[in-house]
């Protein structure tokens, strides 16, 4: 396995492995690596002959009163881990190689990039489509995982690649889940036991609506009053949103489908926490 730090390098390397006729798949991260990142490696493993793993924490999806500046970082646990799975390559710039300059170019993906976390962190979602526009210029992948937990950052990527003819396929992965039912997450490092039961709530919220749609329950008002109602038992969680969108534009919709994307997001203590699910097939 590789580590490279350079744009220069990373570019020549994945150049290589195309010119040798091998198919590239990239797996972006920022790094703290656990089951649900090792499972996207795993992913492209299947299905590409290398491998390639960026770790990067990217100071243009922060905001101003984020935590970037505690974001956990261990590249050589990450790298081990990635050791183990079989990566190939890791790509692990500094902010500098990254953005030498003030950036003043940006990619934006209008009427998407306001809905869901961005309404919540302005300025995210172009922050995000921006550095995974520079990835893959840079690595030039055939196939691109991402975590299903992010499918509002899945959704806005693959317009993006839609709209800018990236020559590139966008693969979402099952969220993974601890035993109990909270989605892995980098950000659980920062909960202590308290708050770490506080936030099953949001599983909670989705299982709840779940249910209710299973019950035959269709009208998206009713599902989501019945998932907000979970909040009112947690008094130490506070609900940022619980919506249920298109997963395809992440429009909300009156009446709920097969497929439909219900969001939450959630503050446990300062820590921000997201999940979601895809509503199954109803019960018959």
């Amino acid at each position: 396995m590789k580590i490279l730090v350079t744009i220069n390098q990373m570019h020549s390397a994945c150049r290589d492995a195309k010119q040798a006729g091998k198919s590239l798949g990239l797996v972006p991260t920022m790094g703290a690596l656990h089951e649900g990142h090792l499972s996207l490696v795993r992913a492209a493993k299947a299905q590409c002959d290398v491998v390639a793993v960026s770790i990067f924490v990217n100071p243009t999806q922060f905001g101003p009163n984020e935590d970037l500046a505690k974001y956990p970082r261990d590249l050589k646990k990450d790298s081990e881990l990635l050791e183990r799975e079989g990566a190939d390559l890791v790509f692990a710039p500094s902010a500098e190689e990254m953005y030498p300059f003030r950036p003043v170019t940006w990619v934006t993906v209008e009427e998407m990039s306001d809905k869901l976390c961005g309404r919540s962190r302005p300025g995210h979602f172009r922050g995000v489509t921006t550095v995974v526009a520079k990835l893959f210029h840079i690595v030039e992948p055939d196939v691109a995982f991402f975590g299903q937990k992010d499918a509002a950052q899945a959704a806005i990527i693959r317009r993006m690649v839609c709209d800018l003819d990236f020559p590139i396929e966008i693969i979402a992965c099952p969220i993974v889940r601890e035993p109990d039912g909270l989605a892995m997450s980098s950000r659980n490092s920062y909960l202590d036991p308290r708050q770490r039961k506080a936030a099953l709530v949001l599983y909670r919220s989705l299982m709840s609506a779940q249910s209710l749609f299973d019950q035959g329950e269709r009208k998206a008002d009713k599902l989501i009053a019945a998932g907000k109602e979970m909040f009112s038992h947690e008094p130490s969680a506070r609900l940022d949103y619980f919506e249920i969108v298109n997963p395809e534009n992440l429009d909300p919709v009156d009446q709920a489908f097969e497929g439909a994307l219900v969001a939450v997001a959630a503050f446990v203590g300062t820590t921000r926490l997201i999940d979601n699910v895809l509503l199954p097939k109803g019960k018959e």
